[in-house]
């Protein structure tokens, strides 16, 4: 990872780490679970020589940011509260950043530009669409009823019990299993489908050295925090109601792999292509991409790079 830097910087009350690398227009990478800024590490490199400042952080409870006691601590306005500041502290003249999400990046990077239009000059986002706020239901009650009480959101909820069973478990595995296949159902006595005295084979396009980056920095950290965004779907649900019907109108691209969890989740393929992103009526193109997966910008670097590139360059 030659050439990047790395500081702390004082927002919303708290310390977050950052690593960037280059000068030019900041792009802001924000990443998902569970995962850290070392997750944009390809799109570091590449767009920082594409005269970009590329500039990611370990969100807050993640890797070397603070991590807040309280599961009250994760909810959408306070990651949201950490980006709008984070943002002034790095381009303090503009004021706006273009924005990468992934996975919870891009949940909060769909939010930022909901809340604080005026902080963002164009958005990628990866995996994960932005939904209509469905008021009839809660989030946490829609998953138990479609996948059933094994399935990894319902089985956050509980605060410190998914944690004990993934201490019993250990670290590596719970990392390794998480960036090869993400698992959807978390069984009580059998977490994941492969034997635990099995060996893991890594994916073509993570190394031993890569994956124990993860498996070190979780070790340190746990995965409570993490964990707690999880815990805030039900209070962001409460907290997003004076949004309702709003609509964003950053332009924004949106890639997701064809073999993602998230596609493939009832009806978000219906909702993608037909439709469902009229909410974001300045959605200038949907890429999926054949054969990938959840983690698209490890999986597929140089082609993520490139359609960031090409998509942010229109708005110089």
């Amino acid at each position: 990872m030659e050439g990047i830097e790395h500081r702390m910087i004082k927002v919303n009350g708290i310390n977050i780490h950052i690593a960037e690398k280059g000068e030019g227009p900041v792009i802001l990478f924000l990443h998902g679970f569970p995962e850290l800024w070392y997750s944009w590490r390809h799109q570091i490199l590449a767009l920082s020589s594409m005269a970009y400042r590329a500039v990611a952080p370990d969100l807050r409870g993640y890797g070397d940011s603070d991590a807040p006691d309280s599961v009250e601590s994760y909810t959408c306005f306070h990651i949201i509260g950490d980006l709008v500041e984070r943002i002034d502290v790095l381009n303090p003249d503009v004021g706006k950043v273009f924005v990468v999400g992934h996975d919870w990046g891009a949940y909060m990077a769909w939010l930022l530009c909901l809340f604080r239009p005026d902080k963002v000059k164009a958005l990628v986002n990866l995996s994960v669409p932005f939904r209509r706020f469905d008021r009839e239901i809660k989030p946490v009650d829609v998953r138990k009823a479609n996948y059933g009480d094994d399935y990894y959101i319902s089985r956050f909820q509980e605060y410190g019990e998914i944690e004990g069973e993934f201490a019993e478990v250990g670290v590596e595995r719970v990392v390794k299993e998480y960036l090869c296949d993400f698992p959807v159902l978390l069984p009580k006595g059998k977490l994941f489908k492969r034997p635990l005295d099995e060996p893991i084979t890594l994916p073509s396009w993570l190394t031993e050295e890569e994956a124990n980056y993860y498996v070190t920095v979780f070790q340190k950290t746990g995965f409570t925090c993490p964990i707690n965004y999880y815990r805030n779907l039900g209070r962001n649900w409460e907290l997003l109601g004076p949004w309702v019907g709003s609509k964003i109108k950053t332009p924004a691209k949106f890639i997701v792999g064809d073999k993602d969890l998230v596609y493939g989740m009832p009806g978000m393929k219906e909702y993608i292509h037909n439709g469902g992103f009229k909410d974001v009526p300045s959605l200038e193109q949907v890429v999926v991409m054949k054969g990938v997966s959840h983690f698209i910008n490890m999986e597929k670097p140089e082609e993520i790079s490139s359609h960031i590139y090409d998509f942010f360059c229109q708005f110089h």
